[in-house]
């Protein structure tokens, strides 16, 4: 089973989590990604590109269910205006084992911030900046190259 949202509407971690564990497994892992307020940020503003993104983010799943044996993947994302303390992102994955759960949901998000077309823009007070991709992000997704 692979969900798929990238939504306006907030993030309902308790339906999420439950359709995962009805699934079956052993193991549910889950990530949740929360708006910071570093630096002063009053806003985020998450722009997406309809049907690409959706795709990518099935690709990804697709893709840990290639690499697992998983149960079930989840991948929820929000777009639109945030605040701090909103929910952005939420991940989970459902498998007979933790190791597997656990593994494929840090490959998920490792992979969401590099394989996934999301455009961020931050507001600080009245002045506003598009967020730049980090080398941080590359280097974490680029682990899981090569790896089996």
């Amino acid at each position: 089973m692979i969900r798929v949202s990238v939504q306006p509407a907030p993030i309902e971690l308790g339906i999420e989590v439950a359709a995962l564990e009805e699934r079956g497994a052993g193991g549910v892992a889950t990530f949740t990604g929360v708006v910071r307020g570093d630096d002063g940020v009053t806003e985020l503003m998450l722009e997406h590109y309809p049907g690409m993104t959706e795709a990518a983010l099935v690709n990804l799943a697709e893709a840990a269910f290639e690499r697992w044996e998983l149960k079930g993947v989840t991948i929820v994302h929000r777009i639109g205006a945030m605040v701090p303390g909103d929910r952005i992102v939420f991940v989970g994955t459902a498998a007979s084992h933790r190791k597997e759960a656990l593994e494929a949901c840090a490959y998920l998000i490792d992979r969401l911030k590099t394989d996934a077309p999301f455009w961020k823009r931050e507001k600080l007070g009245g002045e506003s900046r598009w967020v730049e991709a980090r080398g941080s992000d590359a280097d974490a997704a680029g682990k899981w190259d090569g790896e089996d």
